[in-house]
């Protein structure tokens, strides 16, 4: 799939979870069910980007301790 096609897609599945979220503000009974379906729609978002980039799934980002390392240091 070309460039504009997954950002076309990306686009439409956030645009829909955004709509859920929204959906989920005004009726609080159903609010866990809609928030659900927003965060399926958020996750196929990131699934079509990461096949895109290459990217794995299974990688997390690093915690930050609150510490630069020298070369940071150097360039603050």
């Amino acid at each position: 799939m070309s460039g504009k096609g997954v950002w076309e897609n990306v686009r439409r599945y956030r645009t829909i979870a955004s709509l859920y979220r929204q959906t989920a503000a005004f009726r609080p009974d159903q609010k866990w069910s809609l928030l659900a379906q927003a965060f399926e729609w958020e996750r196929r978002a990131m699934t079509e980007l990461e096949a895109y980039f290459g990217i794995r799934g299974d990688l997390q980002p690093q915690a930050y301790d609150g510490t630069l390392g020298r070369r940071e240091m150097a360039a603050a």
